[in-house]
């Protein structure tokens, strides 16, 4: 089905933890609010359902900070769950905690087994291609075991380079369609995105690069208007969703969820 990689039929959620407050971050511009970080979850669980998701949120997990990520433990594809290795010592439990979960909702289930390491933040996928782009969370050997997964599934693997001061791949490109690419200017003078039509971000707005394309719509970090008006202009549905929480620990759309369609 063409358009596979940004259609999904559900979509796992984590609640956000009170630990939250030690989550990690790169730049520490202050403690989130535990309070006001779970309503806006709540709107942004509100807005997926809304997109036409059937949306499981799971219980809070005390004992990891930053598992309201989810999206980080795991690559959905096809109905199936790939199980990733975090790349932060301290998140390592955060996808066995999901075993189960993956194991009643999935069509299967598999597991990077690797010495090196994957986070699903590093991931961007369009029908065919699994984008890697090794940070400091992702490293070549755990990008290296991680194809033989993704070629069993009907995908090719491309490795990429993340510019250094960026966390994760996506942070700063989203897949807008399969011909699109919403991305930040460094990333995308790279060359990774060769091929692709791209759309670079406004400048000053970079933080709105991680949207997140959602069956017909778009989802933009709130506080973004430059970013809003011009995917706007472009044709595309877009949805504002604040985030103010989830950035003061490096976290943003894409991470909230892992998407798939069974």
């Amino acid at each position: 089905m063409p358009g596979h990689s940004f259609t999904f039929s559900h979509a796992l959620c984590r609640a956000p933890s009170n630990s939250i407050v030690e989550g990690l971050r790169a730049n520490d511009h202050g403690n989130p609010n535990a309070g006001i970080f779970r309503e806006e979850h709540e709107v942004y669980v509100a807005a997926l359902r809304e997109a036409g998701a059937e949306v499981v949120v799971l219980d809070a997990l005390e004992a990891y900070p930053d598992s309201v990520f989810i999206e980080d433990t795991a690559l959905c594809l096809k109905g199936v769950a790939i199980c990733l290795q975090q790349g932060a010592e301290t998140r390592r439990g955060e996808t066995k905690a999901l075993h189960s979960v993956f194991e009643e909702k999935m069509q299967g289930v598999l597991h990077l087994e690797s010495d090196g390491f994957v986070d699903g933040g590093d991931i961007l996928c369009t029908d065919d291609t699994v984008m890697v782009g090794l940070s400091s969370r992702t490293t070549e050997q755990g990008a290296s075991d991680l194809a033989p997964l993704v070629e069993q599934l009907g995908y090719k693997l491309k490795v990429f380079n993340t510019p250094e001061a960026v966390l994760h791949f996506k942070t700063a490109s989203a897949l807008l369609d399969n011909e699109t690419i919403f991305s930040t200017k460094e990333l995308s003078a790279s060359g990774c995105f060769d091929g692709f039509n791209i759309i670079d971000v406004p400048e000053g707005e970079e933080a709105a690069a991680n949207a997140l394309r959602f069956n017909d719509t778009v989802f933009l970090s709130a506080g973004h208007p430059k970013s809003e008006d011009l995917l706007d202009q472009r044709g595309y549905t877009v949805i504002p969703i604040p985030t103010s929480q989830a950035a003061l620990v490096d976290g943003g759309l894409s991470c909230m969820s892992l998407r798939y369609s069974t």
